[in-house]
């Protein structure tokens, strides 16, 4: 039996649609391109009012700018992420949700968290400094602990100063951060 997924979810195309019915009970709106045109925009807008919204776009710049523009739009979706070593079809170098597995899709949607594009963390913020001084922009090794810290905090890669957005647009409380980021360095040592 399928899981059934309430929300709508947004992805890119037809490949992802059909990749999400064949293990879910779901519907979904296409963009179909990154150019998101106004008629999808009202569409996720209804969506987002009846239903929810869940965001689940390709790992790669086009998914983070339509994801950009949708949230920009329409505030207060949840939004997924597949971590782009989950989302490779190294046959045809492409990536996308279309081929991701089962297993991983199916924990992308289950961390789905809302954006709160306007709204800071109401706990302890986490700053630039406590990212500098963490390893996490610039220096050796600062992409590669972002890539691990947006996996496990469920957030997705971004560069040094999408990654201070997206603390604050998750909510991502410092402890949640330092939790993760202990998880990171412990990795790392056991290589």
């Amino acid at each position: 039996m399928k899981e059934i997924i309430q929300e709508m979810i947004v992805v890119e195309g037809k490949s992802d649609t059909n990749v999400l019915k064949k293990y879910f009970e779901c519907d979904t709106i296409e963009t179909n391109g990154s150019a998101v045109e106004g008629h999808v925009i009202k569409k996720v807008k209804l969506a987002l009012e009846r239903r929810g919204v869940i965001i689940f776009t390709d790992p790669d710049y086009p998914g983070e700018k339509i994801r950009r523009t949708i949230d920009s739009a329409v505030p207060g979706c949840k939004h997924a992420f597949l971590p782009k070593e989950a989302a490779v079809d190294y046959r045809k170098n492409k990536v996308g949700v279309e081929h991701a597995a089962k297993a991983d899709l199916m924990k992308a949607l289950a961390a789905a968290k809302p954006s709160c594009a306007t709204a800071a963390a109401e706990a302890e913020e986490i700053s630039i400094d406590d990212l500098v001084a963490c390893g996490l922009i610039a220096g050796a090794g600062a992409k590669e602990k972002r890539e691990r810290l947006g996996v496990l905090l469920h957030i997705g890669y971004t560069n040094g100063k999408q990654l201070f957005k997206r603390l604050q647009q998750f909510r991502i409380t410092k402890a949640e951060f330092l939790d993760a980021l202990r998880q990171v360095e412990k990795e790392s040592k056991d290589e």
